[in-house]
């Protein structure tokens, strides 16, 4: 599958006027709309953390500049036996304390990952164990035939054993209890840039490793991530030159911002699809005026919510165009998407509140619904369009917006009746959207972000059977099946895949992933 890259070209200002750097430094002042929560790379399994501290920590597989799989600190790899995976790690790597990186730190990064408190599990819960080797071999073992091992892995950092010892940083950071360590706010990665001054959610700044061990195509040699949370600040510090470069850019910006002669956007479509979830679990909603039973059990309410919500209106007026409504819980460019499948269920009020009395709620009911306001593009306002469909059936919802500081940690810890979130399928492939989002939540991270806890165990089957199936035919026959089962269930619903807008200088080449992913080795700056 190709993915069309858009190189960009910008002009670097002297110096952003909140931060003193050198003259001579090559400085790329980045502005975004939130902050990586924490510096800790197995805390959260969000995009733009990833996307920011894998500048830092590297993996042992990773993506070059057109997206494709191309060896890290792992050299090669290669199946020795159907569940096993053999892969030899690359020498004279160290860490940005000068300690050497070897087999133990992979061993140690995998245990730290599937452990308490880890939001990576779903990535490498499914190993059965890794065996090492030598120093610079070890062996992935798996339950059964895994032909997507390599893929698996491209977000699974690897960190220093003994620096995690030596600052009581064993375990991760978890946001959900309120836990931090040493890892929260320093860094002791591989990669090519490190961490020189920690604000959160305020500024961060990095500056190039030196010692890097590979080549680093780009010529920055300091990042000074801003955190600009309001749309209108963060536009206003691109157009005066403040900022070399935005994302999100806010979809009402993208024509004034194509407009200026000294700036350009990119765009293209994001491996992301926006969502709206349910707790099917409890027997009492944490947050609704209906007692002693649960509404979003009941099919005909699930169904209802979907029919009524206005998607046109929401792509036309919220998102202005820049988002693609979706009928399942991925976007077309993912390996093993059913096509025949990508019909969504009509808007229909009146429908919707036939639907509502059939199942006990001829005047609706009440409920809570959490939101982020600086995580997605427009995510509040899609909440509130949302609230507002969802008035005309009968129900209301009380909508509460807030940051993804506070945001993730409550309904990460399922603290929540009704949500939104976004999920990119980083592997680009179905798998990776079954086993975390579609799966009934279990060991190994199987439905870590299925926050509602929706159930099917015949879909918990189909799962575990594509993840060895290595017949592709027969693969994409199961993944169809396991979506069908899932989508006539209503497990969630499905709103849309959000389009990338980001801002640059026009002397800045740099480079758009799909994952919405920003590697700063690959940025020069002319």
């Amino acid at each position: 599958m190709a993915f069309k890259l858009n190189p960009l070209v910008a002009t670097l200002a002297a110096a952003l006027a909140l931060t003193a750097v050198s003259a001579s430094a090559v400085t790329l002042r980045v502005g975004n709309q939130g902050d990586a929560l924490s510096m800790d790379p197995h805390s959260l399994n969000e995009s733009l953390q990833i996307s920011v501290v894998e500048n830092v920590y590297e993996t042992l597989v990773s993506r070059d500049a057109n997206y494709k799989l191309t060896p890290l600190l792992a050299t090669s790899w290669k199946q020795t036996a159907p569940t096993v995976w053999r892969f030899e790690l690359r020498k004279g790597v160290k860490f940005h304390d000068g300690t050497p990186f070897t087999a133990d730190d992979v061993i140690f990064s995998y245990e730290r990952a599937k452990g308490d408190g880890s939001d990576m599990k779903s990535y490498v819960g499914q190993f059965k164990e890794i065996k090492k080797i030598n120093d610079h071999t070890i062996d992935i073992i798996t339950n059964a035939p895994f032909p997507i091992v390599p893929e698996l892995i491209t977000h699974w950092a690897i960190m220093s054993k003994k620096w995690c010892e030596d600052n009581q940083a064993t375990k991760p950071v978890d946001r959900r209890k309120g836990i931090e360590n040493a890892a929260s706010f320093r860094a002791n990665g591989t990669g090519p840039f490190r961490v020189r001054e920690r604000q959160p959610s305020v500024r961060t700044t990095f500056s190039r490793n030196g010692n890097y061990w590979g080549k680093i195509p780009g010529n920055v040699e300091e990042v000074i991530y801003n955190v600009i949370g309001n749309d209108a600040t963060r536009v206003a510090a691109m157009m005066s030159g403040e900022l070399d470069v935005m994302e999100p850019v806010p979809v009402q910006d993208v024509d004034r911002i194509k407009a200026n002669d000294k700036l350009k956007v990119l765009q293209g479509p994001e491996l992301r699809a926006i969502f709206l979830g349910m707790d099917q679990k409890r027997d009492e909603l944490l947050f609704s005026n209906v007692k002693g039973k649960n509404p979003f059990k009941d099919v005909r309410v699930r169904k209802a919510f979907y029919q009524a919500i206005d998607i046109e209106t929401i792509r036309t007026r919220v998102m202005r165009g820049a988002a693609t409504p979706l009928a399942l819980m991925m976007p077309p460019q993912i390996n093993g998407f059913p096509a025949d499948l990508a019909k969504r269920l009509p808007y229909d009020v009146e429908a919707s509140k036939k639907l509502l009395a059939e199942a006990g709620y001829p005047n609706g009911f009440e409920v809570k619904m959490n939101c982020p306001n600086d995580r997605y593009v427009n995510d509040a306002e899609i909440c509130q369009a949302v609230a507002a469909n969802l008035a005309k059936v009968g129900v209301k919802i009380n909508l509460e917006a807030e940051t993804k500081g506070t945001y993730f940690p409550k309904i990460l810890s399922r603290n929540t009746s009704f949500y939104m979130l976004g999920w990119t399928a980083s592997t680009v492939d179905a798998h990776n959207v079954m086993y975390p989002i579609l799966s009934t939540p279990g060991d190994g991270g199987r439905g870590q972000f299925n926050l509602g806890a929706y159930s099917n165990p015949k879909v918990d089957e189909l799962t575990a059977k594509v993840a060895s199936e290595t017949d592709q035919k027969k693969r994409n026959e199961m993944i169809r099946e396991a979506m069908k089962i899932h989508q006539d269930d209503v497990g969630h619903l499905p709103l849309h895949q959000q389009a990338l807008n980001w801002a640059a200088k026009k002397n800045i080449e740099l480079v758009q992933f799909p994952d919405n992913g920003m590697a700063w080795k690959f940025i020069t700056v002319k």
